[in-house]
């Protein structure tokens, strides 16, 4: 049985850092790429960050780029996302995925997700 469990969100300030934390387990997590999506309130999920089977290649979403660095650590079966600079347009239920395709920003082409973690940014 695959399992995705993140951790690691909760309410900051503008302008603060959060690092999220995915572990699977059930799966050959080095022969996944992961990614971060990430769902507001009445909006639809989208992309945040993928990063490759090895860790050597990564690609991340314009609104986020040089504010999150996505990276993994395969001898733990853990996928991370650093988010610095927070805004409260950050604020969102972000969520790790794994993929076994080259597939980067569709949400339809990851075979497995978590159940979600709560970030809010707000003063």
């Amino acid at each position: 049985q695959v399992q995705l469990v993140e951790s690691g969100g909760g309410l900051v300030q503008p302008g603060g850092s959060l690092r999220l934390s995915c572990a699977a387990s059930g799966l050959p997590f080095s022969s996944y790429a992961m990614g971060w999506f990430r769902q507001a309130p009445g909006k639809e999920r989208e992309f945040v960050a993928r990063i490759s089977r090895s860790g050597g290649s990564t690609y991340y979403a314009d609104s986020v780029k040089g504010r999150f660095t996505i990276s993994r650590d395969n001898a733990k079966n853990t996928v991370y996302l650093q988010m610095n600079s927070l805004k409260a347009e950050d604020t969102a239920v972000y969520y790790c995925a794994a993929t076994s395709l080259a597939t980067i920003v569709v949400p339809e082409s990851y075979a497995y997700w978590g159940q979600g973690t709560q970030v809010t940014v707000s003063s």
